[in-house]
């Protein structure tokens, strides 16, 4: 009897192209200023925290944790213009990282705090994202950028962008695998559902932390992960991001 091959194993690193979004573009926004602080952990660690349907991605025997601050700009619904104020925003979330059954790769959020009431309310309810209201500021001097939660949840970074990129010594594997993610999964409403994206390669320089005193990695589950230095760090200046309209996945079947 002939058995039915399983999926094809995914590729080591994800695409750095993402593919074209299928159907109507439901919101468009630019992520500006972005810092990319990332931890290895063991994937049993983040496990517990994907949702039905996806599991962790792997690299290497590991996964990451990433905490990303950055700021929101000019979000607007489908292609209509950019929403005066509330469409621009500072954020700072806490994520992982997942695959599923379709080969997608993409992100969990565990936490993701902004300093816009509005936004924080209307993405819990429409897409059961995990943000949270929070008090936030920002500064910039050269190359230097900082970022501060100052409540609920204390975190406190600064980076310092260098001018040389990250694959100008060779390509960077860890910077493809934790950045080249075209897409999101979110458990809501009992289901769990794929939200894609796309945008321009990532223009990535290297970069150094200058300061980390954080306690959103706590909070998000991942206690004293702050107290060691990330493993790999990265900054962005700018891309352009347009999402799809969320697709569900497939209901697991159950055992008999």
């Amino acid at each position: 009897m002939l058995e039915t091959p399983g999926p094809a194993p995914l590729p080591r690193l994800p695409s750095r192209a993402a593919d074209p979004l299928r159907g109507p573009v439901m919101m468009h926004q630019h992520w500006d200023e972005l810092a990319f602080l990332h931890w290895a952990v063991d994937p049993a660690l983040v496990a517990p925290f994907v949702p039905p349907g996806a599991e962790p991605d792997v690299l290497d025997g590991v996964t990451y944790v990433g905490l990303i601050p950055f700021t929101l700009r000019g979000a607007g619904i489908g292609r209509l213009p950019a929403v005066p104020w509330l469409g621009t925003f500072l954020e700072t979330n806490v994520r992982l990282y997942s695959r599923d059954a379709a080969g997608r790769r993409g992100v969990v959020f565990r936490s993701l705090d902004a300093d816009r009431l509005a936004v924080v309310l209307g993405a819990r309810a429409a897409f059961g994202l995990p943000y949270r209201f929070a008090r936030m500021h920002r500064a910039r001097r050269g190359d230097e950028v900082g970022w501060a939660t100052t409540r609920p949840v204390r975190s406190r970074v600064v980076v310092r962008a260098r001018p040389e990129l990250v694959d100008d010594d060779g390509p960077d594997d860890v910077a493809t695998f934790v950045t080249a993610r075209y897409g999101l999964h979110t458990a809501h409403a009992g289901r769990t559902w794929w939200i894609a994206n796309e945008h321009e390669e990532w223009p990535l320089r290297r970069a150094d932390v200058l300061d980390l005193d954080d306690e959103l990695l706590a909070a998000a589950g991942f206690p004293g992960l702050a107290s060691r230095p990330p493993d790999h760090v990265a900054f962005s200046d700018r891309v352009t991001t347009r999402f799809a309209l969320p697709r569900p996945l497939p209901r697991p079947l159950h055992a008999r």
